[in-house]
């Protein structure tokens, strides 16, 4: 079965080879939408460093490193984007130190649950923006950049999914039973 990416990026293929490409002047809601994404990953990544630098968990911590690479890039490219299109960048806060997890206090820190539910709606929220960032465009060029960003957030996502649900912290919802309907076990 092909992967989520690859089909995400067949379908931008396809959507690119549609247009002529031809790169118009942002319009606002493209350089809103971009100037938001790039400050909203400029601070997650500072959550994921915190996670680095506060867990023992060698699965939470792929995934936090995992997300942090991604991340890095996103702002990145972002940051290359805006300037190149004369937009001012975001404030963004500096990078964490490296510190030992087991120095610091349990009181001071999330729990491995806590931190891989909260990275996960990093996730969650970040497909959401990209998603509504990428339909709301008119360059084609702009809206692959939110649909690549889109793409690698969820499969960030999925990862981090396994992973809860593997060591049990996965939040689930209870089961909706339609009123009148015969409950199934």
């Amino acid at each position: 079965m092909p992967s989520l990416k690859m089909l995400f990026q067949n379908a931008a293929d396809i959507i690119e080879s549609l247009t002529d490409n031809h790169k118009n002047p942002l319009h606002i809601g493209e350089a809103m939408a971009s100037w938001t994404y790039h400050a909203f990953v400029a601070n997650a990544i500072s959550i994921v460093e915190i996670g680095l630098n506060t867990t023992d968990n060698a699965k939470l911590k792929k995934v936090l490193q995992d997300s942090y690479k991604v991340m890095k890039s996103h702002r990145k490219e972002l940051a290359e984007f805006l300037q190149q299109e004369g937009v001012p960048l975001s404030d963004t806060p500096e990078s964490k130190p490296k510190s030992d997890p087991s120095v610091v206090p349990l009181g001071a820190k999330f729990t491995n649950n806590e931190l891989c539910n909260t990275v996960t709606l990093n996730f969650i929220a970040a497909a959401d923006l990209c998603a509504a960032s990428a339909s709301q465009c008119l360059r084609t060029d702009v809206a692959l950049m939110f649909l690549k960003f889109q793409t690698d957030k969820l499969s960030l996502g999925l990862k981090a999914k396994e992973l809860m649900q593997e060591e049990g912290w996965l939040k689930i919802p209870p089961s909706y039973n339609q009123p009148g309907s015969i409950r199934q076990k």
